[in-house]
């Protein structure tokens, strides 16, 4: 990646060197995180959860669950709910099989580091790099007045990933421009201050990287469209029932095509939704349903589905119900997380002169 322009000055003589980067650990070490906000959907599990899972052994690995950014739009947020859902999302995370032993699982908030360095990232950040960014264009649209958070989370979300040496960060398509934002920031900082943070790349999954709404599939599969739109999404704690007409009543099309380079996007969002979690190869979809028809597929697609989500559900109402014991997970995890997470600060501070 070509390093940006930059604005202001290159680091003064004489000002303090920043010490060096830790040397990588043996392991790739992967940052994700989801908001508390709305209801964990298929797209999310397939997108995201399920990799996360398969591959918890290959990589360190830290999953962080960014309620600070769930308050870009304050006026949208119920502060009781947004604590019960990080709680929430957290169950999910157990639930669908992530070991806080091999993982780092934590709250955004409990780690006070990520806002302090968001702020340090944000006066190094030029304002053109924020309003450029799609999303800010894109949500600030749909109302009148925005407020500041809105423009400036990606900082906040550079220094999620900044703050823990980041490798790798897996993310849908549409977040590669954060990635790159991220590393951006960073590579400006090291202009300005000298070198502190390891420059992240972004991982997109081949397979189900992109699960697109049942009743659109023009559209991708959305937490928000789904309070709106019945039938939209399949979310993870949907009953059977719920699932089985959602999945029945998904837009295809008048023909048979089941072949994925030939199909209808609404008929190929249903073999990849299938193939993502049965994890066949496409030719062996494809030959299960040749000559079949629509009905087959969605039916076949209605068991998959109910099959991966109804042990997931059942352990996430275990975790539940034993809150203390959640409490506990999340408690160890902010503080492992904070024990990497100060000592990066303390590198930025000494570059900075903060402190």
């Amino acid at each position: 990646m070509t390093e940006p322009a930059l604005a202001d000055t290159p680091r003064q003589e004489g000002a303090p060197k920043a010490p060096s980067i830790p040397q990588t650990a043996k392991k790739t070490r992967v940052f994700s995180g989801m908001q508390p906000s709305g209801e964990l959907h298929l797209g999310n599990y397939v997108g995201a959860l399920q990799h996360w899972v398969a591959r918890q052994d290959e990589s360190d690995n830290i999953f962080c669950i960014v309620d600070l950014h769930a308050l870009t739009i304050p006026e949208q947020i119920d502060a009781r709910a947004l604590h019960d859902n990080a709680r929430k999302l957290a169950a999910l995370y157990l639930a669908s099989g992530l070991d806080p032993e091999r993982n780092l699982i934590f709250i955004q908030s409990h780690v006070r580091e990520h806002s302090e360095l968001a702020w340090i990232l944000n006066c190094a950040t030029p304002l053109g790099w924020l309003q450029r960014m799609t999303q800010f264009k894109s949500k600030a649209q749909q109302f009148e007045s925005t407020g500041t958070g809105l423009l400036i989370y990606p900082a906040l979300q550079a220094a999620d990933i900044l703050l823990y040496d980041t490798d790798a960060v897996p993310v849908g398509e549409d977040q590669r421009q954060h990635i790159e934002l991220t590393r951006d920031i960073a590579i400006r900082f090291h202009r300005l201050f000298g070198e502190v943070f390891k420059l992240p790349v972004a991982v997109i999954p081949e397979v189900g990287a992109r699960v697109m709404g049942l009743d659109d599939p023009e559209t991708k599969m959305s937490k928000s469209l789904a309070v709106t739109r019945p039938g939209h999404a399949i979310n993870l704690l949907d009953d059977e029932k719920t699932i089985r007409k959602a999945i029945m009543s998904a837009v295809t099309d008048s023909g048979r095509e089941t072949r994925f380079a030939h199909a209808s996007p609404g008929v190929r969002n249903l073999l990849s939704i299938y193939q993502a979690l049965t994890r066949e190869p496409m030719s062996a979809v494809e030959a299960t349903f040749a000559g079949q028809g629509y009905g087959a597929l969605k039916k076949a697609l209605v068991e998959v589905v109910w099959e991966t989500l109804r042990p997931l559900q059942a352990r996430y109402h275990e975790i539940m119900a034993d809150r203390a014991g959640l409490e506990a997970v999340l408690t160890r995890g902010a503080e492992r997380a904070r024990e990497i997470a100060s000592a990066t600060m303390q590198r930025v501070r000494d570059a900075t002169g903060v402190g």
